[in-house]
């Protein structure tokens, strides 16, 4: 049975390898490193699962595709909003002729049209204490009235119907936002999947299961629920609306890269978009290279192979029509200590002593490439409260200095202290990562015990306090430092976006004052000063800011890589006839095989 079982697969492999591929449908080919925990936007706590979401719905705001510094634009709504001389009032217009996709939640399964009410309905759903949002931070004491509107309704079903003094639709197509206090990140909210917009019909209709069956108003639907398998796929909204490709903003690179040419084009471009989830680095490279998807990051044990000293392609690469993007990305990676543990908690000199015995320039080497830049404090490079000047005495390697702080700190050599759980995924790199973590806490005498989780259960046990220490990275939602200190901020402690639950009364208070100024060098060098308080309290080991490597295929147009990369894929192109040539022509085999007999 054992025998029969292998030829079948073989011959299944086979009929596989074989299948003939078809080049009339454009389909975009996608690779990812995680499942998804669902696509309701109330949850799109991770980058994944906020990418897969962007692809159904949307939202009043979103960035401009081809603009640098990043810049918002309208979306859903009409025209950018009017504010009032207070600031306190947003009053936007909602474009009218946008459809929800056909599905059979609606009367005759036909897609009604998106109405200001529909925002209100979705923003709402964001505070409803039983949808446990991990987006509630963002408007968490901004609305009048819908904190308290939130507040009400705790262990019971809540009135969608009733009034909030901060959020109404005044009619059909105008919705207005009163504020409690000046925000200026406020509208970068409405350009983040939390706050998309989701048809009524469809969460009362799907219940518990409308995370599976996303119904927007996105240029992209699922074929089927999503059953959180390994495969996602998307097809075009046959009644998207009429939007265009951009034709401003782009710079010269963009000319230069061919970024202009579909320049008024409608929008989506490809037909169908296919996403595979693969936990591997090594997998998904593989993919990449065997032409089944259209771009991919390098895996840090090929990157030598593909990119050379000076940042070009390897010949190798060249030769088989790869071109590479690499751009900075707003980003910072850490480990975090969770501070309900009394281990954490109070011990600032345990924290510091552990940092200090971490070699971030080795870690940098071994898996990045050395291609990071080692963090002095949560704030990236690229936005203001960054100070390149600036270098934070824990963030070194000196196990001289971690080991006096360690029995500074109650426990010489490592004694008695219990043994430290850290949590992490279970692929390749983070095992490797944690390991070196473990080695390096070794030396000093505190025992590590590593754990490996799925992606979603380690978002979750983050999300429910059930960590001790985790290893996480995050990528900025918006182009503000507030984005980055908002991270240590009391308030936000899980289940929002503060999953090292750290909690610092006048951090909390000098963080208040200072999001609500407007832009300036004053706040600037204010969020530079609590960057720095922070970092040298050490709430959280910090790893490095990284760069952006992404190889890409001939046949992929358009692609220009961004942080805030959501809803993007209706700009990418796939030329199939290219594709076909391609592969048709066996250089991407004829390489790989080349470099299979080379070793």
């Amino acid at each position: 049975m054992r025998f029969l079982s292998l030829v079948l697969t073989m011959c299944a492999l086979i009929v596989s390898c074989t299948k003939k591929q078809n080049y009339d449908e454009k389909v975009l080919n996608v690779v990812k490193p995680a499942k998804v925990k669902g696509l309701d936007p109330v949850n799109a706590g991770d980058t994944y699962s906020s990418a897969e979401i962007a692809r159904v719905y949307e939202g009043l705001l979103e960035y401009h595709y081809l603009k640098r510094p990043f810049e918002l634009q309208p979306n859903l709504a009409v025209a950018m909003p009017t504010v009032s001389e207070d600031g306190l009032t947003y009053t936007f217009k909602i474009k009218p002729g946008v459809k929800f996709h056909d599905n059979k939640c609606f009367p005759n399964g036909k897609g009604r049209e998106l109405v200001a009410q529909d925002f209100v309905y979705s923003i709402k759903r964001m505070a409803d204490l039983k949808n446990n949002s991990t987006g509630w931070w963002l408007l968490d004491g901004r609305i009048k009235g819908l904190n308290e509107w939130r507040d009400q309704y705790k262990g019971k079903d809540p009135n969608y119907d009733q009034k909030v003094e901060g959020l109404t639709a005044l009619d059909k197509y105008t919705l207005q936002f009163k504020l409690t206090s000046e925000y200026p990140q406020f509208l970068y909210s409405l350009a983040m999947v939390y706050t998309y917009a989701v048809p009524r019909e469809a969460v009362e209709m799907y219940g518990e299961e409308f995370l599976n069956n996303p119904v927007g108003t996105g240029a992209f639907q699922i074929t089927e629920p999503y059953s959180q398998s390994n495969t996602i796929e998307y097809v075009r909204n046959p009644n998207y609306r009429d939007v265009r490709y951009p034709s401003d903003g782009a710079s010269d690179a963009d000319v230069a890269a061919g970024l202009t040419k579909y320049a008024g084009k409608k929008l989506p471009l490809v037909d169908r978009i296919k996403v595979q989830i693969q936990t591997e680095a090594s997998t998904r490279f593989l993919s990449f290279q065997d032409g089944n998807v259209d771009y991919s990051e390098i895996p840090k044990d090929n990157f030598d192979t593909v990119v050379t000293p000076d940042q070009g392609l390897t010949d190798e690469f060249k030769t088989r029509g790869i071109n590479l993007e690499i751009t900075p990305d707003l980003d910072i990676t850490y480990i975090a200590f969770n501070h309900d543990d009394p281990l954490f908690k109070n011990n600032v000199k345990l924290k510091q002593a552990m940092s200090l015995a971490y070699n971030g320039e080795e870690a940098n080497q071994l898996f990045y490439n050395g291609r990071g830049m080692l963090a002095q404090t949560i704030i990236p490079p690229g936005i203001g409260g960054y100070d390149p000047n600036y270098k934070n005495p824990y963030a070194k390697y000196d196990l001289k200095k971690a080991k006096e702080l360690l029995a500074e700190a109650g426990y010489p050599e490592g004694k008695g202290l219990p043994e430290i759980t850290y949590d992490t995924t279970a692929t390749t790199v983070s095992r490797q990562m944690s390991e070196f973590f473990a080695k390096s806490m070794s030396d000093i005498g505190i025992k590590i015990k590593v754990n490996t989780n799925t992606w979603p259960q380690l978002t979750q046990k983050v999300k429910k306090r059930q960590t001790q220490i985790f290893g996480m990275a995050w990528l900025g939602d918006y182009p503000d430092a507030e984005n980055f200190l908002q991270l240590l901020y009391g308030p936000n402690s899980s289940p929002g976006p503060n999953g090292s639950n750290y909690n610092d009364a006048t951090f909390n208070t000098e963080f208040d004052i200072t999001k609500n100024m407007q832009p300036s060098p004053e706040r600037a060098a204010k969020y530079a000063k609590l960057a720095q308080t922070l970092a040298e309290q050490v709430p959280l080991l910090l790893g490095v800011h990284r760069t952006s490597f992404v190889l890409k295929h001939s046949w992929l147009k358009n692609y220009k890589f961004s942080t805030f990369n959501h809803g993007h894929a209706k700009y990418y192109d796939v030329d199939m006839q290219k594709k076909k040539k391609v592969l048709e022509s066996g250089v991407l085999k004829k390489t790989s095989e080349k470099k299979t007999a080379s070793n």
